[in-house]
């Protein structure tokens, strides 16, 4: 239902209730609410207001249901708004909208375009926020679950972008700790000829081809020289360099990226713990600095600062956090692996302390999370673990390139073609799933080109719509004017039915940090289209149906664009 409509049910409903409650010396009710019928069968929206009032009103619910109906009819512009509507069961009033009502969306699609379905930044109830996603380690390519993230983020960000939040998009690097010297021992030890499988090879080290190749780029730089911090700044530049190929190649750009070894080198960390130590938040036992985490709900309390001098990880996540608030981030979402579920009690209860020292209101929740389940691979029947060149893991590069069907002697513009179909189906499938759910990627489902391929059957529904308009060769501005009071078929009123739902899908799935339903939706308005097609012929005789018929399908073509762009997937015209 179109908000416009449903905003005038509701002050209709109000206005009704209200004079009701005069007329019978009875408390104002609260604001009505309106929901979907399960059944189609049942009406276009339906409300529940006489059963809730029915205890406090001491009314019986169908009684007070049928006074409110009679109510409802005298409300100006209801009988344009409201072509019926009855009471169901204990108290339940469906109403049935006017042709005009539910055509209406046709006329403000068209009008407002791209834009449809978003709100204004002066209606944002969330003015800026940042999103944090992908941010991986400098330590090797960019695995299947980076995919996640960064599918996972990038929708999350286009959604807020859609309520008027202006969205900031930061990549956290963790260029400081135990790993990145393991990358610089394994880079050093390939330059002295060493491999995995070697006696002497270091047990920590990485095993992947990539270092192999690191070691032979760095070997012919001009910074070469044999000097662990020579490595391991090469190395680490290198593989930034190899991630922003894959992330540019997966279609995600950034505003920022944060280095974590600027949070000790410009004091931060060192200013955190001085913070938290000032107020009595923490404790020193066994030659250790401990967190009073417990305080504020967590299960024990943390180590800060081990006996050997040296911080644990989740120490410069608060200083990085602290950063975030004092950038004027107050609304943050982290997107990272279920993996990272622990440190949220940590971080959280060492910015309350921050906030406890510096006078700052930083809810208790701050930041939020959206925490992801594993990606499982499966290729020709069978799981795919490994890649020969990260050595123990699928790359993003792999699964684009598998799921696009790139091979060798492409030429670079089928190439091209092929990266976009691969990038696609790797977005809308790592974006079907709830995030709190594991995920078996079928890299034969992504190559697919029928119905069972969820995103082929999404844009083939786009593809197919601008077939018929070129079929029928008019002009687009044309339709603006299309009588649409001649769509009154079941299988158009379904589909005029999916096309009001658009905006509070956005809005709902921005709310509830959930891109899947958006992919749901997009999947449910494709399925309308074709049953739509499949019963209502479009290019028929009659001029003014025809007409009408292509307006409606020309607005269902502008929603899948707009649904497919926020997810980040092309909307192609022809396949």
């Amino acid at each position: 239902m179109l908000l416009t409509n449903k905003n005038r049910l509701i002050q209709m409903l109000g206005s009704a209730l209200g004079s009701l409650a005069r007329e019978r010396g009875l408390d104002q009710p609260t604001a009505p609410r309106l929901e979907r019928p399960k059944a189609v069968d049942h009406g276009d929206v339906a409300c529940n207001i006489a059963l809730q009032l029915s205890k406090a009103w001491k009314l019986n619910p169908r009684e007070l249901a049928q006074a409110l109906v009679e109510c409802l009819q005298k409300e100006p512009g209801f009988d344009q708004l409201i072509n019926s509507c009855e009471i169901a069961g204990p108290g339940f009033i469906n109403f049935r909208l006017s042709n005009a009502a539910k055509t209406a969306v046709v006329n403000e699609i068209l009008t407002e375009g791209p834009y449809f379905g978003e709100l204004p930044k002066d209606r944002a109830t969330v003015p800026n926020a940042m999103i944090e996603f992908v941010s991986a380690n400098p330590t090797g390519p960019l695995h299947v679950g980076h995919g996640r993230q960064a599918a996972l983020g990038d929708a999350l960000a286009n959604l807020l972008a859609t309520q008027g939040t202006k969205v900031h998009r930061e990549f956290y690097y963790n260029d400081a700790g135990v790993q990145i010297a393991n990358l610089a021992l394994s880079v050093q030890a390939r330059l002295n000829g060493l491999k995995p499988g070697d006696s002497a090879w270091p047990e920590q080290a990485y095993n992947g081809e990539y270092i192999a190749e690191i070691a032979a780029a760095f070997k012919s730089s001009p910074e070469y020289k044999d000097d662990l911090e020579a490595i391991r700044l090469f190395a680490v530049a290198y593989l930034r360099n190899e991630q922003d190929i894959d992330l540019k190649t997966f279609g995600v750009q950034f505003d920022c990226y944060y280095l974590e070894s600027s949070l000790y080198t410009d004091g931060s960390v060192a200013q955190i713990v001085g913070d938290l130590q000032s107020i009595g938040k923490t404790y020193e036992s066994e030659g250790a600095l401990w967190l009073r985490t417990t305080d504020d709900g967590d299960d024990k309390d943390r180590v800060m600062r081990k006996s050997d001098g040296s911080f644990t990880y989740f120490v410069p996540d608060v200083a990085y956090h602290t950063s975030k608030w004092n950038r004027g981030f107050h609304k943050v979402i982290n997107v990272q692996g279920s993996d990272h579920h622990g440190t949220i009690a940590r971080v959280r209860s060492g910015l309350q302390g921050v906030a406890q020292k510096r006078g700052w209101d930083i809810p208790k929740t701050y930041p939020d999370y959206v925490l992801h389940k594993m990606v499982t691979v499966m290729r020709h029947g069978e799981e795919v673990k490994i890649s020969k060149r990260a050595g123990s893991y699928v790359t993003v590069r792999d699964l684009v390139e598998w799921s696009g069907g790139v091979t060798p002697e492409m030429t670079p513009e089928t190439r091209e073609l092929a990266l976009q179909r691969g990038r696609d189906a790797v977005r809308f499938f790592l974006i079907s799933r709830k995030a709190d759910t594991e995920f078996v990627f079928d890299i034969d489902l992504a190559l697919q080109q029928n119905d069972e391929n969820p995103v082929f059957y999404v844009q083939y529904a786009h593809a197919r719509i601008n077939s018929i308009l070129q079929q029928w060769g008019g002009q687009i501005s044309d339709l603006a004017s299309a009588d649409l009071s001649l769509l009154q078929s079941k299988a158009s009123d379904h589909l005029l039915r999916r096309l009001a739902e658009y905006p509070e899908v956005l809005t709902d799935a921005a709310a509830e940090l959930a891109p899947h339903a958006l992919a749901f939706y997009l999947r449910d308005l494709a399925g309308d289209f074709h049953t739509f097609y499949n019963a209502d012929r479009v290019l028929v005789d009659d001029q003014n149906l025809k007409a009408a018929r292509l307006a409606l399908l020309l607005a269902t073509r502008q929603v899948l664009q707009n649904g497919l762009k926020v997810l980040g997937v092309s909307a192609p015209a022809k396949m």
